[in-house]
């Protein structure tokens, strides 16, 4: 099994990896397919189903299909350029993907809510289907977003594609049992071997740039969203709160007037930041998904910030190790909030910055596994319940709930030598099961929870 880094952490755009930029993704992938065929489509049309129906309007899944069968792609997103080719589209009915001409896509009339139920694949699915002028379907092709913005065809999932071990790595780990035996054995940390694996396919120069690309657009959002204020877009009228306690936080540092139990706030300011940025639709990096993107940035700059001897030249062994983690979780669970609710975003972005952040600290891979672990087992069973659909509430204060759980859980793991009772392979596998029983109204579908809970006004 190789998950890469590259692949945990994407840069994409808010407010969801799996309702946002899985579908942009999904709906490139079907226009590549159409510029390989033979045919000659004369228009597009698209069929959201499941979790993407359910919640895609709060999610911006029908921006995402509209602005992807346009040619838009998540990581080189101009928003000021979408918003005009939205523009165009809604006056004229048309798209003009690159490579295949004038298409006739009305949203109003092309692009389909289905809220019976899901695909039998996964509760993210879309159909995208190309027409000929008379209207007939010509190619069509099911894809599902099963989390962190990866997508999978229905052929691709029903093989395996999605999972696939690959072979020729030099630590190829599909479990937590098996990293700390190869780590034992090597004598390497977690970011060693997860290095070693990436080297293989990226090489060190390549690595070492996207990496340092991932922390510089995780920190500039971080800056975005405290130097940002007003109302989050949706309709719940949520004011962004980080700016405000920033200044506040900022206000008092040094006085020597507030609590130790502040250090808290620091760590919710920082989550706040990107979630408030991801709720607004700006450029996020998936950690391992937009509604839990929050998390792993906040544990990081809350170390470069406030421990000492921290320092950014770390930072890639943070993020190697977290990525480790956070494909252990992938590969043997979810990462998708459809899929097995809240513990499967938040709870394993906060098992991953855990892990980072011991890593970091000076712990060995055994205090890494068990600080990944305390992590994830105290975010098993959280449901995900957003409001209106919106990745706003109770998103944006879960990661910095999640960012504060995931300092603990290192730190605890720090105070002990790595032997505790229940392994993180263990814990994963509980993670999974509880997301298998828990009710479909409780997993991104608006349907159950906080989303039926609101005031009435």
């Amino acid at each position: 099994m190789f998950l890469s880094v590259f692949d945990m952490f994407k840069i994409g755009i808010g407010p969801s990896s799996s309702h946002t930029m899985g579908p942009m993704v999904a709906a490139g992938r079907f226009l590549d397919r159409l510029r390989a065929s033979p045919f000659h489509p004369r228009g597009l049309r698209a069929s959201l189903h499941g979790s993407l129906a359910f919640t895609g309007v709060g999610h911006a899944t029908d921006r995402a299909v509209i602005l992807g069968l346009a040619g838009f792609a998540p990581e080189s997103y101009d928003a000021d350029s979408a918003e005009a080719a939205l523009a165009a589209i809604q006056r004229t009915g048309r798209v003009g993907p690159p490579g295949l001409g004038d298409l006739a896509f009305d949203p109003a009339r092309d692009l389909h809510f289905d809220y019976g139920p899901a695909l039998p694949g996964h509760a993210n699915g879309l159909i995208l289907m190309a027409t000929d002028a008379q209207g007939d379907v010509i190619l069509q092709e099911i894809y599902y977003s099963i989390g962190g913005g990866f997508v999978v065809t229905e052929a691709e999932l029903a093989d395996g594609a999605a999972n696939a071990p690959k072979a020729g790595f030099p630590y190829p780990f599909e479990s937590a049992a098996a990293m700390l035996r190869m780590a034992r054995e090597s004598g390497r940390s977690i970011a060693a071997m997860k290095r070693a694996n990436e080297v293989k396919v990226h090489g060190p120069a390549e690595l070492d740039a996207g990496i340092a690309r991932i922390w510089q657009v995780m920190n500039a959002c971080i800056d975005r969203g405290l130097a940002t204020d007003g109302v989050l877009p949706g309709g719940l009228k949520v004011r962004r709160r980080a700016k405000a306690l920033h200044e506040a936080l900022r206000a008092e540092h040094g006085l020597n007037l507030t609590a130790p139990h502040v250090i808290n706030d620091w760590m919710s300011c920082y989550a706040m930041a990107v979630n408030e940025e991801n709720a607004a639709g700006g450029q996020v990096v998936t950690a391992p998904t937009n509604g839990a993107a929050g998390v792993v940035p906040a544990v990081i700059r809350y170390w470069l910030d406030h421990v000492p001897g921290a320092t950014v030249r770390r930072v890639d062994e943070f993020l190697l190790t977290a990525a480790a983690i956070g494909g252990l979780i992938k590969h043997n669970a979810s990462i998708s909030g459809a899929e097995c609710g809240c513990q499967a975003e938040v709870g394993s972005a906060a098992a991953m910055a855990a892990a980072g952040l011991c890593a970091v600290m000076g712990g060995t891979p055994e205090q890494v596994e068990n600080a990944a672990e305390i992590a994830l087992e105290h975010h098993l069973g959280m449901t995900c319940d957003p409001v209106k659909g919106l990745v706003q509430v109770p998103c944006i204060e879960r990661n910095g709930l999640g960012a504060i759980k995931a300092v603990s859980a290192a730190s605890l793991a720090l105070r002990g030598d790595g032997t505790h009772f229940m392994p993180l392979d263990n814990c994963i596998e509980a993670m999974r099961q509880t997301g298998l029983d828990m009710s479909e109204k409780y997993k991104e579908t608006a349907l159950g929870g906080l989303a039926v809970n609101v005031p009435n006004c």
